[in-house]
């Protein structure tokens, strides 16, 4: 008699915990992902910054689940589900199933804005993170080009749109790129030309932080030289400049939208019934309802904890592939799936050298003892020992030396 087979569709945090969780569960493992990688991508913004290369935060998906002996993997992209026939549908053939775990994770948002969607760039996938990267850097040789010093100050003007941590952390990470590092590759750049603009609709960064912390982060993100607009709300963006509600202008050639996220396409192709954010609503124990044999998590799971949806977050998605894992183990043995809890371990953000804030429970970090608890969490996660080491090196060498050694600009053929 053959073993059921556990079909988890994406590689991600929440997919690849679950399929590590069914090392020793009775049952065969297949791990499907557009992507042949996992990514680390709490550092994808380090890539796009130039302090970090693409294979220090991602692994092949085969390589991470090598040591799992009854886990294989094909990559392809995830179209829908035939819930009544069982099979996952990909652009390379249907896959059957006995239990289904859809954990595609989310994309980038543009809330229906058309001039957004073309001319902002989003930091979800490593391509993106390296288009950033060659933009910065693209803008910084055209600026050498150019006599003209509003041209000049348009090209060297880096709008970050969204005050979460992702936009915290990106601003934070191409302000000092800038300062600490190019104005010594440029020796006649006038650091006053250039402006890296943090904008956020809400009065405050950090909406999910305490109000300290976020005073602390906006003091740190404006001592780094960073200008940022509160209250302010983009109302389109066009090639050399954004537009705010109230008629506001800003000359800017590079756009960086972190303002928004959803889940990804993959919910919506299912026809089941959808929450906020194109989450799929879910039953406490992470089923869909009326499809006990399929499972959501991470950011595609619309899962409440009784009062809202939990949030978008790596924790909650390794959390829930833990615990639909062991669901699935006890349905193989004629048992049941059990209501999913979360435990908040808390959030934290950095804002860059020396720089970050934490929040865990009563506890509240800031400034350097945040900035060195951020840099522990985030040096143990990565996914595997070579990156640790590689990732450390690169740290401590931009740290005592000002240096980022991955300043290409690289384009890949189509």
């Amino acid at each position: 008699m053959s073993r059921p087979r556990v079909v988890i569709a994406g590689a991600g945090f929440g997919g690849l915990t679950c399929a590590r969780a069914l090392k020793r569960a009775p049952v065969d493992v297949l791990l499907v992902d557009r992507n042949n990688y996992h990514l680390f991508t709490p550092l994808l913004y380090q890539v796009a910054s130039a302090l970090l290369d693409p294979g220090e935060i991602a692994r092949p998906v085969r390589q991470l689940i090598r040591p799992l002996h009854n886990a294989d993997f094909r990559q392809a992209s995830i179209i829908g589900v035939d819930f009544d026939g069982r099979r996952l549908l990909t652009d390379r053939g249907d896959i059957p199933y006995d239990y289904l775990v859809l954990a595609t994770g989310a994309q980038t948002d543009y809330f229906g804005n058309v001039s957004m969607a073309r001319y902002a760039m989003g930091l979800k996938d490593l391509d993106e993170g390296l288009a950033i990267r060659n933009r910065v850097l693209e803008q910084f040789e055209a600026s050498r080009w150019t006599d003209d010093p509003e041209r000049r100050r348009m090209l060297l003007t880096f709008a970050v749109v969204g005050g979460g941590p992702t936009g915290v952390e990106m601003a934070g990470a191409v302000s000092e790129l800038i300062r600490l590092v190019l104005r010594k590759d440029y020796r006649d750049l006038d650091i006053n030309e250039v402006r890296v603009v943090l904008m956020e609709a809400a009065p405050y960064v950090l909406a999910a932080f305490a109000p300290s912390l976020r005073q602390a982060a906006l003091r740190s993100l404006r001592r780094k030289g960073i200008e940022v607009m509160l209250g302010a709300k983009v109302e389109s963006v066009t090639e050399s400049a954004l537009r705010l509600e109230g008629g506001e202008e800003i000359a800017a050639s590079t756009v960086i939208w972190t303002a928004g996220v959803r889940a990804s396409a993959v919910g919506q192709s299912t026809g089941v019934q959808l929450a906020r954010q194109a989450r799929i609503k879910v039953d406490p124990t992470l089923q869909i309802p009326g499809h006990p044999v399929v499972f959501v998590i991470g950011d595609l799971a619309g899962a409440s904890d009784g009062r809202a949806l939990l949030p978008m977050l790596i924790p909650v998605a390794m959390q829930a592939g833990r615990h639909v894992a062991a669901s699935i183990a006890d349905m193989v043995e004629a048992g049941g799936a059990r209501a999913f809890r979360y435990k908040d371990p808390g959030i934290m953000a950095t804002i860059g050298r020396n720089s970050a804030v934490a929040q865990l429970g009563w506890v509240h970090l800031s400034g350097f003892p945040g900035w060195v608890f951020w840099l522990v969490v985030h040096l143990v996660n990565v996914v595997s020992f070579r990156s640790r080491v590689i990732v450390l090196v690169n740290w401590a060498w931009d740290y005592l030396f000002y240096d980022r050694p991955v300043r290409l600009i690289v384009r890949a053929r189509p």
